[in-house]
């Protein structure tokens, strides 16, 4: 049986001083095998954006492991690496370049010859709804966020990553697009064997595309295991109230219940 692409251990990140620490993330584990996808959710601050940059090696660990095939997370171009889709799309891409040169960065730095990777970069970009005619010469810094957080995607998918941390990649897309960018996801994971890590708030997009789910709540686990489970049966306080406050036609706010949640220390904040 072949080891999971990705294994968390008791996972710890704070920040802060040591007189006033903020505990960022608790003890959260979990293990992701190839062409499988997880789900992090939670409210702002839960910790899902830190839990996705510390696994990517981005802030440090302050306890716990993230391991890679079994070992550290090491970031190489090309096939069989790791990738990130961050939230924040614009500040991910370089301002100054081309839009068909950000795409197809993670070939050029593999030896690929510029024109093979160009013409596979316009290619991921008219997977993602962009016209590579009409923005492959444009400069990153002329594109709105969404089409920014396309670019993003594309370039990401085309790197052919054996792991895929995407960070509320379809937040800020129209909902005609985000279908086809979920399917974009869905192909890598299933044609690909790509094991996707997707940290969202959206919890109908999480219900479609993931196997599981892992709930945070200040930075700690409140629930997690298979989707259909988590989501269809929560045991939580915390998840139920989550799962409750997902607007419905004819349900006015004063309906949606508010959950009585234990919360951890004072000192400790998504």
């Amino acid at each position: 049986m072949n080891a999971p692409v990705l294994e968390v251990d008791d996972l710890h990140v704070r920040f802060g001083s040591e007189r006033e620490p903020v505990h960022a993330v608790r003890g959260v584990g979990f293990t992701l095998d190839a062409g499988t996808v997880m789900g992090v959710v939670g409210e702002s601050g839960s910790g899902k954006s830190t839990t996705a940059k510390a696994i990517a090696g981005l802030v440090p660990i302050m306890q716990g492991s993230v391991r890679f095939h079994g070992g550290p997370v090491r970031h190489r171009p090309g096939p069989g690496g790791v990738q990130m889709i961050f939230q924040d799309p614009i500040a991910s891409l370089n301002p100054h370049r081309q839009v068909r040169d950000v795409v197809a960065e993670p070939l050029l730095i593999t030896g690929t010859s510029l024109r093979r990777a160009r013409s596979q970069a316009a290619e991921a970009l008219a997977d993602v709804g962009l016209d590579p005619d009409i923005f492959g010469g444009r400069r990153a810094r002329q594109l709105s966020g969404g089409q920014a957080q396309r670019v993003a995607i594309a370039r990401a998918l085309l790197a052919r990553p054996a792991l895929l941390i995407a960070d509320e990649p379809v937040s800020g897309l129209d909902v005609s697009v985000q279908a086809g960018i979920i399917n974009l996801l869905h192909r890598s994971v299933t044609e690909q064997g790509t094991a996707l890590l997707f940290v969202s708030h959206d919890l109908s997009v999480v219900r479609s595309l993931c196997e599981s789910v892992l709930v945070l709540y200040r930075g700690e686990t409140c629930e997690q295991g298979p989707c259909s489970h988590v989501l269809g049966n929560p045991q939580h306080p915390y998840t139920r109230s989550l799962i409750a406050s997902v607007p419905e036609p004819g349900r006015s706010l004063a309906q949606v219940p508010v959950a009585s949640v234990s919360a951890p220390d004072s000192s400790s904040v998504g």
